[in-house]
């Protein structure tokens, strides 16, 4: 298989009439339904000259219209650009403008947002195997050199004003799917709850993943905790989530005075996307009485990079050890690395590192070295049996009274609140120093005070490590995957941290 949409059509010819895609809606899309869809896209942007080297951007919410044209568009050797249809309309503006597409889609089917900005673009409303769609044409877009090996452009800033997208390859993709079913276990018959964006490179891979192994996708439009409890009593077989997702489940089922998971298809779960701390991996446990692994991916690398195989039980809250193709390194000169404590800035090499940023040559030689190792940003350390331990980014590192801060470690210890469902923390620039904030999501019927989680942590942290203040909020502002918007935390809750 060389290039992603192959993973389709091995599957069709395989086996035609196999289960591919259960929707929101509940309706069911076959292997051969898929191919089809993703043929008619093909056809669709080919009508309106897209051509190998092309970009075609998909604004989107989790659906099949998407799945055809991402397809369609890899059978063309054009390269889709994903972005998620929640974007405001000039933060989509951006990425249109950095990526210089010939064409844009919209799943105006399965999206009010998407439609709202298919209506703002003038796109003409089409319809076929793949559904309902809006499409907009585009001229004058530039054919990118040596670009024929790119499937995938995703952005990991796109909402600052400074556009950084990786261009991820047919290779680079491919692997990772490998890799993705490989440590899952994944195999025909499996039923993946698959909540996470497509936009996102979780869900991306994860998609990909069920496509090589020729599983099923329970592919949801949006996060709903109770459609996923009841799904769980269903047919799931794999949970591939976030740390919140799992939390909100939780406390949806004690809510509800709802019993922990006794279906008995379940067989693997996991978390990733956001740091895990050590409670939500033992009530995770508890629930579903399967172990909860862990992992650690970035979109530069294709998501995967390494991840857990613990036994139900086990204490360990790394993010595990590399899988299959990735390699692993730690910079002890990087800002931020503490030699003494082992800990440095992760370095990863591999199949699944991107070729490198769209059109941005300087951002490029930032982050790959000479020998094509990737630098993270992350800081980690490794354990004695060679597992991966993430201590936070060499840019949130806190520096308090010329003390290090890594906030994973204070958020571990306020989400061991059982009140607590999130918790971000950020450093906060103060004359002559740096201050420590905190900011946790409670359930709306919680009393919590933040003067009552001061107590609870003052014997749990260092006082350098201690929060200045800690907000509590019912709600904190989120990426579609649920991970905590860190640089937007101070800027939201202003008013609160200006009262004393």
């Amino acid at each position: 298989m060389d290039r992603i949409h192959d993973f389709v059509s091995h599957a069709a010819a395989r086996k035609p009439d196999g289960l591919g895609v259960i929707s929101q809606d509940d309706s069911q899309t076959t292997w051969k339904d898929l191919q089809a869809a993703s043929e008619d896209a093909r056809n669709r942007l080919q009508e309106i000259g897209v051509k190998s080297g092309d970009r075609v951007v998909l604004c989107f919410e989790n659906s099949i219209e998407v799945l055809a044209f991402m397809l369609g568009t890899s059978q063309l050797g054009a390269a889709s650009v994903v972005v998620n249809a929640r974007l405001t309309g000039p933060e989509l503006e951006r990425i249109v403008a950095h990526s210089d597409p010939s064409a844009i889609m919209f799943s105006i089917g399965s999206s009010p947002a998407a439609s709202d900005h298919a209506k703002a673009h003038g796109a003409l409303n089409v319809s076929g195997a793949f559904g309902e769609v809006a499409l907009c044409p585009r001229e004058n877009s530039q054919p990118e050199p040596d670009f024929e090996d790119v499937a995938v452009l995703l952005y990991t800033s796109g909402t600052t004003g400074h556009p950084k997208a990786a261009m991820l390859t047919h290779d680079n993709l491919i692997n990772a799917a490998k890799a993705s079913a490989d440590v899952r276990g994944m195999q025909e018959g499996d039923v993946t709850y698959l909540a996470l964006p497509l936009s996102h490179i979780f869900g991306l891979v994860t998609i990909l993943a069920i496509c090589f192994a020729q599983g099923t996708a329970r592919l949801e439009t949006r996060f709903d905790v109770k459609r996923l409890y009841a799904a769980l009593q269903d047919d799931v077989t794999l949970l591939p989530a976030v740390p919140q997702m799992h939390a909100h489940l939780f406390h949806y089922a004690r809510a509800n005075d709802m019993p922990r998971y006794s279906r008995g298809l379940l067989r693997y779960v996991s978390s990733g996307g956001a740091p895990l701390d050590p409670a939500w991996k033992r009530e995770a446990e508890t629930f579903y009485g399967l172990p909860l692994q862990n992992g650690y991916g970035l979109t530069e690398c294709a998501a995967g990079v390494c991840a857990t195989r613990n036994d139900l039980g086990d204490p360990d809250i790394s993010v595990g050890r590399a899988m299959l193709g990735s390699e692993l390194s730690l910079d002890m000169t990087a800002v931020g690395a503490h030699p003494e404590e082992g800990i440095g800035e992760i370095l990863i090499g591999g199949p699944q590192v991107m070729k490198g940023y769209f059109r941005d040559a300087v951002q490029t030689a930032d982050v790959l070295t000479s020998e094509g190792w990737f630098r993270s940003g992350d800081l980690g350390r490794f354990d004695e049996e060679g597992r991966l331990h993430i201590a936070g980014r060499t840019k949130e590192l806190i520096i308090r009274s010329g003390f290090n801060v890594y906030p994973v470690e204070v958020e571990a210890i306020l989400t061991e609140h059982p009140d607590v469902i999130v918790a971000g923390v950020v450093g906060r620039k103060m004359e002559g120093n740096e201050e420590v904030l905190a900011f946790v999501k409670t359930a709306p019927e919680s009393g919590l005070t933040e003067a009552v989680l001061k107590d609870f942590v003052h014997g749990q942290l260092a006082p350098y490590k201690r929060p200045e203040r800690i907000i509590v909020a019912h709600d904190l502002p989120a990426a579609p995957t649920g991970k905590i918007l860190k640089a937007k935390l101070i800027e939201t809750f202003a008013a609160e941290l200006d009262r004393s």
